[in-house]
């Protein structure tokens, strides 16, 4: 009768680790099954990198036009040293920026102009360029000047043919607001010394001459 009892006693240990295999089994089944917990609230999920795109152009002011900054530029300072003396946008004895891009007279403001963000392009390109001096010569419209002729403007500021405030230069300057601000430089001020040198040998008559219509 002893011999049954010690079977059984030794069957019962493995039983147990069958169980528990059993269990641990269940568990890591139970464990890989298990719901992975949601993004708290709240909080951004991590973006994904994109392939990298070429950058778009930024659209110009006007739909379907296409901006080109600085796009004949130094054509536009040509167009000045070419006439010597040109208008801004203003009608006048002299011809004008915005109608030669326009290529017809403009009525009313030149922002409303189908080629506004061109003319716009175009005077900031002017008023950039250092051989270019801006004035109020002609009939008190804005007026540029080319370097070439400041001799013959500056022996008729002496002479009192001009007065001195058709020929105080104009300096535009971007304020750290972001507004644009102007500023005028008294004659002779703006005047350098080898274009001083050079009124002083120049006669009224032939200054006159050059300045045509614009006295």
């Amino acid at each position: 009768m002893k011999k049954p009892a010690q079977r059984t006693a030794r069957k019962a240990p493995a039983k147990a680790k069958a169980q528990a295999k059993a269990q641990a089994k269940a568990k890591t089944k139970a464990k890989a099954n298990k719901p992975k917990p949601s993004a708290k609230a709240g909080s951004r999920p991590k973006p994904r990198k994109s392939p990298t795109r070429a950058a778009k152009p930024t659209p110009s002011r006007r739909a379907g036009s296409r901006h080109k900054p600085a796009t004949d530029g130094t054509q536009w300072q040509a167009f000045v040293e070419q006439h010597g003396v040109v208008l801004a946008s203003a009608r006048g004895p002299v011809p004008s920026v915005a109608s030669a891009i326009a290529g017809e007279p403009i009525v009313g403001s030149w922002w409303a102009h189908a080629k506004a963000q061109v003319i716009f392009d175009a005077l900031s390109s002017i008023d950039d360029s250092d051989d270019i001096r801006c004035f109020k010569l002609v009939d008190n419209k804005i007026t540029f000047v080319h370097r070439r002729l400041w001799p013959a403007l500056a022996r008729l500021a002496q002479a009192g043919i001009l007065v001195r405030a058709r020929v105080e230069a104009i300096q535009q300057e971007h304020m750290p607001t972001g507004e644009h601000r102007n500023f005028t430089i008294p004659f002779p001020e703006w005047v350098p010394d080898d274009v001083l040198a050079r009124a002083e040998r120049l006669g009224i008559d032939d200054a006159r001459a050059q300045l045509g219509n614009v006295i």
